[in-house]
């Protein structure tokens, strides 16, 4: 028996040719056939003309792969099989044409179940539609059979952009939201279209902001879902007609739905009715009658949407105003006294890292309520609320896509402004 000094690798020359080794290191030069006993992990192995494997090797089995490969985004395998030991088990990816040809080492759950995050090398440079191969290499270095999975797209629709984990899908007019993920995590901004004003003298009330909606919504299936954008109310042309024929649209984002903007309250010299704002998302500030002294009562907005809208009132032989509209950040102003500016109400800047992560965010602040009607220009809530203006020349219209209200008008109401949908979720961690 001969041992190296170097290695402490001994070897045996049996009759049948064939050679045994004992030692920390495998021999250099093997043929097949060879045995070593690996006194590192004390376990006898055999050369089988490429490798030493293990003489009693467990074998490794890959009987399925539960989960989704995302071109452009993060997600978790389940295997499931046998063979798999406790640690080392590699996970090969390979697609050709992609130039794919990644290992991933994870360490198993059990001896038949392990998870794997697909590596962005994979999920970066997968064409969506192309097949990916999956297999298994356990400690042993018994390799299982193939599993394959075809590559999904990232959902479609809207105007997308990606601002740091976030992928954005913004929606200017109505369209369909196409989800390829059964379970994902989305999170929302709905902002209903914006109340127009009201008109006559400087008496008509600011229209309401639209409603503003904003969570976390999972979508539990896959396929096309709706996206509806409200269209802003127009402003009123006269003094007699209802505020609420002056309300703005709903938005929808599948199933949730904010409230359209009520309209301002008309200066109406005639039935009280016309001079109340319309409730909504928002409450329309309530206008005012060039009649005796009275105050009007704005619309009421929907909790958790948006504010109510400031009263209109006139003082008997000495002025007369009409209220602002609500917004998404407060409530309108009343016309209290002949220097009040009955202001539409505060907009909400919450939400301006979505605005700024998009290509299409046209303000870093939405859903301000219209002006009212005054002797002094009053102006609109922040974010795109219309002014109001006393003069013949009308209110002012809202800014569109941000679901704020139109200014209340002397000649007429200012329009209010569209509403706005963008969905957003994280890619780097798309599984439900």
């Amino acid at each position: 028996m001969a041992e190296t000094s170097a290695s402490k690798l001994s070897k045996r020359i049996h009759t049948d040719g064939s050679t045994h080794y004992k030692g920390a290191t495998a021999p250099a030069n093997p043929v097949e056939g060879d045995l070593w006993y690996d006194t590192s992990v004390g376990s006898l192995k055999s050369y089988n003309g490429s490798a030493f494997v293990k003489v009693s090797a467990a074998i490794a089995v890959l009987s399925s792969v539960t989960g989704d490969i995302v071109a452009g985004g993060a997600t978790t395998l389940t295997l499931a099989g046998s063979g798999f030991l406790a640690s080392n088990l590699v996970v090969n990816f390979l697609q050709i044409s992609d130039s794919i040809n990644v290992d991933v080492t994870v360490t198993p759950s059990s001896d038949t179940a392990a998870t794997v995050t697909v590596p962005s090398s994979v999920y970066s440079n997968v064409t969506s539609g192309n097949v990916v191969t999956i297999k298994v290499t356990n400690s042993d270095g018994s390799i299982s059979g193939n599993q394959t999975k075809t590559a999904i797209a990232l959902p479609s629709g809207g105007t997308i952009t990606t601002s740091g984990d976030y992928r954005y899908h913004t929606f200017t007019s109505s369209g369909t939201f196409t989800n390829t993920l059964a379970g994902l995590v989305t999170e929302y901004l709905v902002i209903a279209g914006g109340g127009g004003g009201g008109a006559a003298s400087a008496r008509a009330g600011g229209g309401g902001a639209g409603g503003l909606r904003n969570g976390s919504l999972t979508l539990s299936s896959t396929g096309g879902k709706t996206v509806t954008i409200g269209a802003g109310g127009s402003g009123s042309s006269t003094s007699t007609q209802l505020a609420s024929t002056q309300n703005g649209n709903n938005s929808v984002f599948d199933s949730i739905t904010s409230t359209a903007g009520g309209g301002g309250g008309n200066g109406s010299t005639d039935t009280d009715s016309y001079i109340y704002g319309a409730d909504g998302g928002s409450g329309g500030g309530g206008g005012a009658s060039a009649g005796t002294t009275n105050t009007w009562a704005g619309g009421s907005g929907t909790v958790g949407q948006g504010n109510d809208g400031g009263q209109g009132q006139h003082v008997n032989g000495s002025w007369a105003a009409g209220g602002g509209g609500g917004g998404a950040g407060g409530a309108g102003t009343d016309a209290v006294s002949i220097s009040t500016v009955p202001t539409g109400g505060s907009s909400t800047s919450s939400y301006s890292t979505w605005a700024s992560a998009t290509s299409t965010g046209v303000s870093s602040a939405y859903a301000g309520g219209g002006g009212g009607a005054a002797t002094n220009a009053a102006s609109g809530g922040g974010g795109g609320g219309g002014a109001g203006n006393a003069s013949s020349g009308g209110g002012f219209n809202a800014t569109a896509n941000t679901g704020s209200g139109g200014g209340g008008g002397g000649g007429t109401g200012g329009n209010g402004g569209s509403g706005l949908v963008i969905v957003r979720y994280d890619v780097t961690s798309l599984d439900a």
